[in-house]
């Protein structure tokens, strides 16, 4: 059986990736190479030459790619703040730019003390599941109205917690309706939100209109209709020098801050830009 450089199965993956418009051709051509290999994508440098069946299943998963099903789908796992997540049909997956939010609002806690820490519209648990894995001294509570998304963050949870992580709370609720998580008053240190934030109207690509659910993608018309109830949320539940932390779209740059900076109890109010130089999300502190 004659064997393959796995450079060269690679480098035809990345053509065809590109040939189908997938935006980074590279990288997804590598983390499908890891994933039929088995392997961290760190280690590919090491292994230069593959079996014909390793070529053939390379293939047949790229194919996958070209037909934009999300690559987090074909591989089954999503990453955020040290954690791995298993996501597909049925719940968002996490973005990269979620992981700066993420440390901006570590950064704010002291990840010794017992702390109070609530992810809202938590999907697959991503941000709240990072948050206990790096505070694992805190009390971390998550809400989603989604059953399907509930049932990810559900297999999640107890996957982490299995590997040692401290438990989290997970509640099936709506973060619109007036009374969630009503016993929580005053006494959380820490709210991070991803919510539906994409105008309704604005044309986002095929793994995100075909794969992500449409109700954690939109927002309403300016994208801002889950976002006002998250920011009258948090101002009720934070308790004095917590913090909030809200992911928005990159043309909300003034509108999150400026709902923000309309609560009175609410202050040093902030926009963050992701990596890119966008509006990425917003941040405040309770008087």
């Amino acid at each position: 059986m004659t064997r393959h450089p796995l450079r060269l199965a690679i480098l035809e993956a990345e053509r065809m990736l590109a040939a189908a418009g997938v935006d980074s051709p590279r990288v997804d051509a590598e983390f499908l190479a890891a994933h039929v290999l088995g392997v961290e994508r760190s280690r590919l440098p090491l292994i230069p030459l593959v079996d014909p069946p390793v070529v053939e299943a390379l293939h047949k998963v790229v194919l996958q790619r070209t037909s934009r099903i999300p690559l987090q789908h074909i591989t089954g796992t999503s990453h955020l703040g040290g954690v791995d997540l298993e996501v597909g049909p049925g719940v968002f997956i996490p973005r990269p730019e979620t992981e700066l939010m993420l440390e901006w609002a570590l950064s704010t806690v002291d990840n010794k003390a017992d702390l109070s820490v609530v992810d809202l519209c938590t999907g697959s648990g991503a941000l709240a599941l990072a948050a206990a894995h790096r505070l694992p001294r805190a009390t971390v509570h998550a809400v989603e109205r989604d059953p399907a998304a509930l049932a990810w963050a559900r297999r999640n949870a107890e996957a982490r917690s299995a590997a040692g992580d401290t438990p989290i709370t997970l509640h099936s609720g709506d973060v619109t309706a007036p009374d969630v998580l009503s016993d929580l008053d005053g006494r959380v240190d820490l709210v991070l939100c991803n919510p539906p934030y994409v105008p309704d109207a604005t044309e986002v690509p095929p793994e995100v209109a075909d794969h992500d659910p449409r109700q954690a993608v939109f927002g309403g018309p300016d994208g801002l209709d889950v976002i006002r109830h998250v920011v009258t949320l948090a101002a009720r539940l934070l308790k004095p020098g917590g913090h909030v932390a809200i992911e928005h779209d990159d043309t909300q740059g003034e509108s999150v801050p400026a709902l923000l900076a309309s609560r009175r109890v609410l202050t040093d109010v902030a926009d963050h830009q992701d990596l890119a130089g966008r509006p990425r999300f917003a941040t405040a502190r309770r008087t």
